[in-house]
C-alpha cells in the first residue's frame, strides 16, 4: 500500500513525488519510460516572463525545477533588465539530454519513492474515492491518494500534413483509455493541440548571416541555494534571424496541406505560441517574424528552431526552413509535428488541486490544460505537497494571488477554466509588482519551512538575509548626508542633480538616476552585502510608494479570502441571484467570496447578495 501514487513522469510528475516522497510519504511514480522523466519534447529552456518567476517560487518552496535547470544550462539570461522589476524573468537554455539524467539520479536517490516503468489503464475506485491504480498488464497497486500528471499523453496523436498517428511526444507511446475512464468516472475531457518545431543540424547551418544572442555570462541561478549553479567554460549562444518574403510566399501557397488548415486538427492550439502557418494568417499585415536558434544539447550537433513550429508534410517543411536566412544548405535532423491529446475540465477541481468528484484524486500539469514545463512543474509541487497534507489531516495549501504566480495560475484553472492551452503571463497577475523574480523567497520560503521542504540550514540563511534587508533599509532611512564639497564633486562626475540640504540616503536612492552602487561610494561604510540582498534594498526604497499602494490591495482579496462559503450551501435559496450565477456558483463550489468574485458570470450585484445571505446563516 502506498501513500502516494503519481501517474506520469514529466515536469509535473517528478515536482509531485519529490514532495510527496520528502514529506516522508511513500510514494510510486509510474512512467511509461523512466529514462525520459522530465523530458523537453519542445523548447530546449527554462523560464521566461512570468514562467521564469513560477520557477523561482518552485524553488522557495522546496521544489527541484529550479536546481536541475541550474545543474544543466548551456545558458543563463536575465529578460527586461531595461525594464521595471515586475517584468523582470530569468531564463536558461537547458541541456536536453543532461536535464532528465539529472531528474532521474535525483529520483533514484530520494528515499520513500519507487520508480515504475508502465501505462496506468484505469484507476481503482470505491465509493467516489481513489483506492489505486490498474496498469495495462493488468497489474495493481494500492494507494491512499492518486496524482494524474499525463501531460500530452492521454490519447495523443501525432499530426504532420494529412496524417494522424496514435503516438506520444518524441516517438513515445501514448497513453490509451485512461482518458475514456476519466470521463467514464465522471471528469469531462476536451482535446487540445501543440507543436514543435524542426531541429537542424549545427554543422549545416551559416551563423555568419545571423544575429548573435549571447547569455549574461553565469552570474544568475534559479535555486536560491547557488552551489547547484553549472559553470561552464563558455555560455552556448543562440542566434536572432527573421522570416523572408520567400518563407511566407511558400507557407501561403501550401496551407491547405498543413494538418491545421486540412481539417485534421480537432484541438484548440495555444494562442501564445501558434504555429508559423498560424502566425501568418493570424498577423498578416507582419512582414516578418522572429526566430531563434537554440542550442539543444552540449552533446548533439542539433539546434531547436524557435518559432517556426508546423504541422507542414516533411517536403514543404524543407522548403520552409532552406528559405531562411543561415539555413540555405541545412538538414533536418527530426520534422516538426503537431500534437493532439485530452485534458480534463480544471473546474472540477478544488483549489487544492483535488478532484471534486473523486476524493484523494489530484490533477497535475498539462492534463489540466496548461501549456509549458514551468506551469507544469509548479502544479505538481503543489498537488503533492496537498496529497500529503490530506494524508495528515492538515488543511491544505492553497496559495493567494498577491501571494505567487502559482496561486495565480491555479486561481485561474479552477475558478475560470481553459478552453485553450493555459499559458502564465505577467499580465494575468494583477499584483505582479508584489510577485517578482527577485523575491520569491521572501514571499513562499516560510510556507515551505512549515510544510517541511527547507532544511534548517536554508532557513537560517534565509533568515539571516532576510534581516540583513530590513536592517539596511532602515539605516539608509535614518542616515542623513549634508551636501559637502566631496558629495557635491561626486553628483558633478556623475552628471547627477546635486541635492539641497540634509536628506536621506534613501531618498537619494529613490531617485531614478541613482543606484545601490552611488550610495556605497557616497556613503562609504565598509560593508559587504551579497548582490541579491542589494538589490532587494534598491527595489523596496525605489518603489516603495507603488509597493504600499499594491499591498493595501491587496488586503482586500484577503479579506475577501477569509469570507468562507460553505461547500454544501444551495444557492437556489440565495435571494436574487442572477441564474448565470446560481448556475455558476452551483457548478464550480467557490470556497471564499474572493474566489466567487472571479467567476465569469458573476457580478457584483450577485455577490453582494451572496454576501448577505452568509450573513443571515
Amino acid at each position: 500500500m502506498y501513500d502516494v501514487i503519481v501517474v506520469g513522469g514529466g515536469h509535473a510528475g517528478v515536482e509531485a513525488a519529490l514532495a510527496a516522497a520528502r514529506l516522508n510519504k511513500k510514494t510510486m511514480l509510474v512512467s511509461g519510460n523512466l529514462e525520459m522523466v522530465s523530458f523537453m519534447p519542445c523548447n530546449p529552456s527554462i523560464g521566461g516572463p512570468a514562467k521564469g518567476t513560477l520557477v523561482r517560487e518552485i524553488d522557495a518552496l522546496g521544489g527541484e525545477m529550479g536546481k536541475n535547470t541550474d545543474k544543466t544550462c548551456l545558458q543563463m539570461k536575465m529578460l527586461n533588465k531595461s525594464k521595471g522589476p515586475a517584468v523582470r524573468a530569468l531564463r536558461a537554455q537547458s541541456d536536453k539530454l543532461e536535464y532528465p539524467k539529472t531528474m532521474l539520479n535525483t529520483l533514484k536517490n530520494t528515499s520513500n519513492l519507487d520508480l515504475k516503468e508502465a501505462y496506468v489503464k484505469e484507476l481503482i475506485i470505491e465509493n467516489k474515492e481513489v483506492k489505486g491504480i490498474l496498469l495495462e498488464d493488468e497489474t495493481t497497486y494500492l494507494s491512499k491518494t492518486v496524482i494524474i500528471t499525463t501531460g500530452t499523453f492521454m490519447e495523443a496523436k501525432i499530426l504532420v500534413g494529412s496524417t494522424a498517428k496514435s503516438q506520444g511526444p518524441d516517438n513515445q507511446k501514448a497513453s490509451v483509455g485512461l482518458s475514456k475512464h476519466l470521463r467514464e468516472i465522471g471528469h469531462r475531457t476536451f482535446r487540445l493541440k501543440t507543436g514543435t518545431p524542426p531541429r537542424i543540424k549545427r554543422n549545416s547551418i551559416d551563423f555568419s548571416k545571423m544575429e548573435l544572442s549571447p547569455g549574461d555570462g553565469f552570474i544568475h541561478s534559479f535555486s536560491f541555494e547557488k552551489e547547484h549553479l553549472r559553470v561552464l567554460d563558455k555560455e552556448w549562444p543562440c542566434y536572432l534571424i527573421h522570416t523572408a518574403p520567400v518563407t511566407h510566399e511558400i507557407i501561403l501557397n501550401n496551407l491547405t496541406k498543413s494538418a491545421m488548415y486540412s481539417g485534421l486538427v480537432e484541438g484548440v492550439g495555444p494562442r501564445y505560441c501558434p504555429s508559423i502557418e498560424d502566425k501568418l494568417v493570424r498577423f498578416a499585415d507582419k512582414e516578418r517574424h522572429q526566430l531563434f536558434i537554440e542550442p539543444e544539447s552540449a552533446s548533439l550537433d542539433e539546434v531547436y528552431l524557435q518559432g517556426f513550429s508546423t504541422s507542414m508534410p516533411h517536403e514543404v517543411q524543407e522548403k520552409m526552413v532552406k528559405s531562411l536566412p543561415g539555413l540555405e544548405n541545412a538538414e533536418i535532423v527530426k520534422y516538426a509535428y503537431a500534437i493532439e491529446y485530452d485534458a480534463i475540465d480544471s473546474k472540477d477541481l478544488w483549489p487544492s488541486l483535488e478532484s471534486k468528484i473523486i476524493n484523494n484524486l489530484f490533477f497535475a500539469g498539462q492534463v489540466n490544460g496548461t501549456s509549458g514545463y514551468e506551469e507544469a512543474a509548479a502544479q505538481g509541487l503543489m498537488a503533492g505537497i496537498n496529497a500529503s497534507l490530506k494524508l495528515d489531516s492538515k488543511d491544505p495549501l492553497i496559495l493567494r494571488r498577491d501571494e505567487a504566480y502559482i496561486g495565480v495560475l491555479i486561481d485561474d484553472l479552477v475558478t475560470k477554466g481553459t478552453n485553450e492551452p493555459y499559458r502564465m503571463l505577467t499580465s494575468r497577475a494583477e499584483f505582479r509588482l508584489l510577485l517578482r523574480h527577485d523575491n520569491a523567497d521572501l514571499r513562499l520560503t516560510d510556507y515551505g519551512k512549515k510544510i517541511g521542504l527547507i532544511s534548517e540550514e536554508r532557513y537560517k540563511n534565509f533568515l539571516i538575509k532576510k534581516q540583513t534587508i530590513e536592517n539596511e533599509i532602515k539605516y539608509l532611512n535614518d542616515t542623513l548626508i549634508t551636501p559637502t564639497k566631496e558629495v557635491a564633486d561626486y553628483f558633478t562626475l556623475m552628471n547627477y542633480p546635486q541635492i539641497k540640504g540634509k536628506v536621506s540616503l534613501a531618498e537619494i536612492l529613490k531617485r531614478p538616476e541613482i543606484t545601490y552602487n552611488d550610495i556605497q561610494n557616497l556613503d562609504k561604510r565598509a560593508i559587504d552585502l551579497s548582490e541579491e540582498v542589494k538589490e532587494q534594498v534598491e527595489i523596496n526604497i525605489k518603489y516603495a510608494g507603488y509597493i504600499s499602494k499594491s499591498i493595501k490591495e491587496a488586503e482586500k482579496l484577503i479579506k475577501e479570502n477569509n469570507i468562507k462559503i460553505p461547500l454544501d450551501l444551495d444557492y437556489n435559496k440565495v435571494h436574487n441571484l442572477a441564474l448565470e450565477a446560481r448556475a455558476k456558483l452551483s457548478k464550480i463550489r467557490p470556497l471564499t467570496i474572493s474566489q466567487a468574485s472571479r467567476i465569469s458570470g458573476v457580478n457584483p450585484a450577485d455577490i453582494q447578495m451572496l454576501l448577505l445571505h452568509l450573513k443571515s446563516l
